[in-house]
C-alpha cells in the first residue's frame, strides 16, 4: 500500500472518530437540556403548590375572622336587646314630692329670704312692725290693706344689703360688675332663690370704688366671702359701708369659704399668724408665694402705709386647713421661716394671739420671686438627701401615669447635678394621713452633688410654683420618716 493510501485511511479513521465524538457530545447536551427542563418543571410545580396552600390558608383565615366578628356582633346585639328589655320592664320610680308646710315657718310676703329668727329679731329692733297688718275683706267683698308690709329690698334693710368694693379695674362698667357677682354667687351656691342676687351697682370712677346692693341681708353677708377675689386682674377689696349697723340676731361674717379666694381681712382667731421682719420692697404676691409653700391661704394682709402705699414690714395670714396651720406653726413655718435671714432682716413667724413658741430652726434655702440677687439661706449641715417642696400637690400623684412622669422629670433634672441614687415621692392614701405627701425626696451619691442640686433648683419654677428646698437627715429618709 502506498503512502497516499495510508494517509487517506488514516484521514478516514480520524474523521470517523471525530464524528463519533460529535454525536456523543450532541447526545450529552440533549440529555442535559432535558434534565434542566425537568428540573425547572418540578420547581414551578413546587412553587405553584406552595402558592395554592397559602391561598387556601388566607381564605380560611379571613373566613375565621368573619365568623368571629359575626358571633361578637350577634352577642352585642343580644346584650343590647336584653338591656333594653330590662329597662322597659322596670317600673318607673315614684318621686315623692315634699309636702309643703301650710302653717309652720311660712314667711310673710316679701320676707322669703330671711329665717323666722331673723324676722323676729328685726321686729324686736323696730325695723318691722310687731304685727303685720294683712289684707282684710269687708262685707262688700273688697280687700283692704291698712298698712303695707315692708319687703326685702326696702329702705329698712338697705344699709345691711350694701357692700363696698374697692380696687376695682379701671373703666369697668356697672353691668359688668353686676354680671360678675351674680355669676359668682350662683357658682358658689350662695344664691338663695331664682333670679339675680345683685339688684344695683354704683361706681365711682374717680375714687376707684363701687357699692353693690343685694336683694337680701343674708346674701349680702355671704357675698363678703368674695373679699380678695380676682376680677379682670384686680384683687377686689370688699367691706361693709361706714353706715352699716348690724341687725340683731344676724351674723356679720360669711359662713362659707370660697375655694381659691384669699381674703384681705384676717380675723382674730387662734390660727392667725404674724409674719414680721419683711423687707419693705416685697409686694403682696411675693410674700404670699413664700407663705403658700406650706399650704393654701384662707386670708392674707400685708400691712401698708396709707400715705405712701409701701409695706410696713409685717403681715398677717391664716391657712385654709386648720391642721395644716398647726403643723405650719409647730413644725414647718417656725422651723423654716422664723429667724431666717431675708436680705438685711430676719423673719419673725408666730401666732398672732399667743406669741411665738420655742422652736429650733432647721436648715432651709428659699428664693423669693423678684429678688434677683438675694438668696435666703440659713446655716446647716448638708446631707446627701435633698427635700423639694411646693412642686406638687397630692391630687397630681393619684394618676399612675402622671406620677411616673413626675418621677422621670425630677430624676432627669436632678441627674444634671450629680448621680441620683433613689427618689421617694409619698403618694396619698384614702382615709390615711401620709407623711411627706406633697414633698419630693432625692438621694444623691455624694453630699457635693446634693449641694449643687440645691443651689441649682432653689427658686426655680415647677408647674408655675416656686421650688423650696432643704436638706433631709439620711436616717429619717431611710426610716421613711418624712415629717
Amino acid at each position: 500500500m502506498s503512502e497516499f493510501d495510508e494517509f487517506e485511511k488514516q484521514l478516514h479513521e480520524n474523521r470517523q472518530e471525530r464524528d463519533k465524538e460529535n454525536r456523543h457530545k450532541k447526545k450529552s447536551r440533549s440529555r442535559s437540556r432535558s434534565r434542566e427542563r425537568k428540573r425547572r418543571s418540578r420547581s414551578r410545580e413546587r412553587v405553584e403548590r406552595v402558592e395554592r396552600v397559602e391561598r387556601v390558608e388566607r381564605v380560611e383565615r379571613v373566613d375565621r375572622v368573619e365568623r368571629v366578628d359575626r358571633v361578637e356582633r350577634a352577642n352585642r346585639e343580644r346584650r343590647s336587646a336584653s338591656r333594653e328589655r330590662r329597662r322597659r320592664s322596670r317600673s318607673p320610680r315614684r318621686v315623692l314630692k315634699k309636702k309643703p308646710y301650710k302653717y309652720w315657718d311660712v314667711p310673710p310676703p316679701g320676707f322669703e329670704h330671711i329665717t323666722p329668727m331673723q324676722y323676729k329679731a328685726m321686729q324686736a329692733a323696730g325695723q318691722i312692725p310687731a304685727t303685720a297688718l294683712l289684707p282684710t275683706v269687708t262685707p262688700d267683698g273688697l280687700a283692704v290693706t291698712p298698712t303695707q308690709v315692708p319687703v326685702v329690698g326696702s329702705q329698712m334693710t338697705r344699709q345691711a344689703r350694701r357692700l363696698y368694693v374697692g380696687n376695682i379695674p379701671f373703666g369697668v362698667t356697672e353691668e359688668a360688675m353686676a354680671d360678675f357677682f351674680n355669676a359668682q354667687m350662683r357658682l358658689a351656691a350662695l344664691s338663695q332663690a331664682a333670679g339675680n342676687p345683685v339688684l344695683a351697682v354704683q361706681i365711682n370712677q374717680d375714687k376707684n370704688f363701687a357699692f353693690l346692693e343685694f336683694r337680701s341681708v343674708d346674701e349680702t353677708t355671704q357675698a363678703m366671702a368674695f373679699d380678695g377675689i380676682i376680677f379682670q386682674g384686680q384683687s377686689l377689696k370688699i367691706r361693709r359701708p361706714h353706715d352699716y349697723q348690724p341687725l340683731p340676731g344676724m351674723s356679720e361674717n360669711p359662713s362659707v369659704y370660697v375655694p381659691g379666694v384669699v381674703s384681705t381681712v384676717v380675723p382674730d382667731s387662734p390660727h392667725k399668724l404674724f409674719i414680721g421682719g419683711l423687707p419693705n420692697y416685697l409686694n403682696d404676691d411675693q410674700v404670699k408665694e413664700l407663705l403658700t409653700s406650706f399650704g393654701p391661704l384662707k386670708a392674707f394682709n400685708l400691712v401698708k402705709d396709707s400715705a405712701t402705699g409701701l409695706s410696713k414690714g409685717y403681715a398677717f395670714c391664716e391657712y385654709v386647713d386648720i391642721n395644716v396651720t398647726d403643723q405650719t406653726i409647730d413644725r414647718r413655718a417656725i422651723a423654716g421661716l422664723n429667724g431666717m435671714q431675708l436680705g438685711d432682716k430676719k423673719l419673725i413667724v408666730q401666732r398672732a394671739s399667743v406669741g411665738a413658741k420655742n422652736a429650733t430652726p432647721t436648715p432651709v434655702t428659699l428664693q423669693v420671686p423678684g429678688l434677683v440677687s438675694t438668696q435666703v439661706q440659713m446655716a446647716g449641715m448638708p446631707t446627701e438627701i435633698l427635700c423639694l417642696m411646693n412642686m406638687i400637690t397630692p391630687d397630681e400623684l393619684i394618676d399612675d401615669e402622671e406620677y411616673e412622669e413626675i418621677v422621670e422629670d425630677v430624676r432627669e433634672e436632678c441627674s444634671k447635678y450629680g448621680a441620683v441614687k433613689s427618689i421617694e415621692i409619698p403618694r396619698p392614701i384614702d382615709g390615711l394621713e401620709v407623711p411627706g405627701c406633697g414633698k419630693i425626696f432625692v438621694e444623691f451619691v455624694s453630699i457635693l452633688d446634693c449641694q449643687k442640686a440645691m443651689q441649682g433648683l432653689a427658686g426655680r419654677k415647677f408647674a408655675n410654683r416656686v421650688v423650696v428646698t432643704k436638706y433631709c437627715e439620711p436616717d429619717c429618709y431611710h426610716r421613711r420618716d418624712f415629717w
